[in-house]
């Protein structure tokens, strides 16, 4: 008997130094699909005339991602993100006239992009409080985030670009915000739904 408990104790010894060692491999492999599905979600995009300011689905993965990862690798994921395109590789929205590789981060979407990763740190944070649980909790969390990541595109341009925030909102904000309700409602489905089907707690 003392044999057999014994042999369980290392067993279980075992498995916990296995996941140790493996978790950080997890999360380094989740944030690296994070990084991915947003690249990807930026391909997709629609001119919007009068304002530079394309549609893209690039805020849907940062909501996403954000609340799948939590926060702090939610922004860690974002933060990668933007280094990568600041480097170079073809992660942001293609586009005839935002300019390339870092100076998009300057450019007139430079504020939604600077927003990426204070959204997803937003929404990680209220995901881990159990906002993505339930479909009204949910798609308020993803309202938050898009407010965080209209917040800073819009005043950006402000500053920046229009000089007035009721130009800066009528070109920044009011084109997008029916089809980014959309889009958050869309999300808050999909993460109960998720989480239940993986059975998480």
């Amino acid at each position: 008997m003392r044999d057999h408990v014994l042999s369980e104790s290392i067993l279980d010894r075992s498995v916990a130094t296995v996941q140790l060692q493996t978790a950080p491999l997890i999360r380094g492999a989740a944030v690296a699909l994070a990084v991915v599905l947003t690249a990807a979600a930026a391909q997709f995009t629609l001119p919007v005339p009068f304002t530079a300011v394309p549609f893209t689905l690039g805020p849907l993965a940062v909501l996403l991602t954000g609340a799948a990862l939590g926060a702090r690798l939610g922004f860690v994921a974002q933060a990668l993100y933007l280094a990568a395109g600041a480097a170079g590789l073809s992660v942001f929205t293609p586009s005839p006239t935002l300019p390339p590789g870092a100076l998009r981060l300057i450019g007139p979407t430079g504020g939604y992009l600077m927003a990426y990763p204070i959204a997803a740190f937003t929404i990680g944070f209220l995901a881990q409080r159990g906002w993505d649980r339930r479909y009204l909790t949910s798609f308020a969390a993803m309202l938050v985030g898009l407010a965080v990541i209209f917040s800073g595109g819009v005043s950006w341009l402000a500053i920046a670009y229009t000089g007035s925030f009721a130009t800066a909102f009528a070109q920044g904000a009011a084109p997008f915000i029916l089809p980014d309700l959309v889009k958050a409602a869309a999300a808050a489905m999909i993460l109960p739904q998720a989480w239940r089907l993986m059975g998480r707690n």
